[in-house]
């Protein structure tokens, strides 16, 4: 689908926070994920869209391994044989050894090696500055990211025909592009389609 804008979506009665939310509820959904492709590397967030003063909360130990899993799983989908997954830490410099916060030594280094105890190739928790630079250069296949944005703003650096956003567990593959509306140039014919092409060919793959 093309790109969607949630406020419209909430004004016209939808009370969702996303598409995915509202596509997991209306087929049924338990565990619906966002799947972020950018050229030759995968991401998922462990948070999606909510507020950001919300985000620690869903940081725990389950909730990272189970997105370390979910990303291991679509990778093994897609063709690799032992893919490498990074794990992004929450706070500056991985919390600096519960300096910043406490997160990485409390919930997300736990997470890795559970995930590590199921023979998954984690690595964890990476600072987050790093962490994209370091999977571009090819140490990872993909990254589990904390949130939303830490994602999104690595993601959507990379070229436009390379990125596009796919919804996972859901009973068929959905996808859209990695950008917003852009109202500020509708009908001016400079819009690039690149995003939504590549959309169509991830999910064509994944099918």
């Amino acid at each position: 689908m093309a790109p969607m804008n949630k406020e419209s979506f909430r004004a016209a009665g939808y009370n969702y926070y996303d598409e995915l939310q509202f596509l997991g509820d209306v087929t049924g959904s338990e565990a619906p994920f966002i799947l972020g492709a950018a050229g030759p590397v995968w991401a998922v967030a462990v948070t999606e869209h909510i507020p950001f003063r919300e985000i620690v909360n869903y940081i725990c130990r389950e909730r990272v391994r189970a997105f370390i899993e979910r990303l291991h799983a679509v990778l093994c989908r897609l063709g690799y044989d032992e893919p490498r997954i990074a794990v992004a830490a929450l706070n500056p410099h991985g919390g600096e050894g519960g300096l910043f916060g406490r997160e990485e030594i409390d919930e997300i280094a736990p997470a890795v090696r559970d995930a590590r105890r199921q023979d998954i190739r984690a690595e964890g928790p990476v600072p987050a500055d790093i962490v994209f630079k370091r999977a571009l250069d090819a140490e990872f296949d993909g990254v589990v990211c904390m949130y939303h944005d830490q994602m999104n703003i690595a993601r959507k650096l990379q070229p436009r025909g390379d990125i596009a956003t796919l919804w996972m567990g859901l009973p068929v593959v959905g996808a859209t592009t990695a950008h917003g509306t852009a109202f500020d140039i509708s009908g001016k014919g400079v819009a690039d389609p690149g995003s939504l092409r590549a959309a169509l060919d991830y999910a064509i793959k994944l099918a």
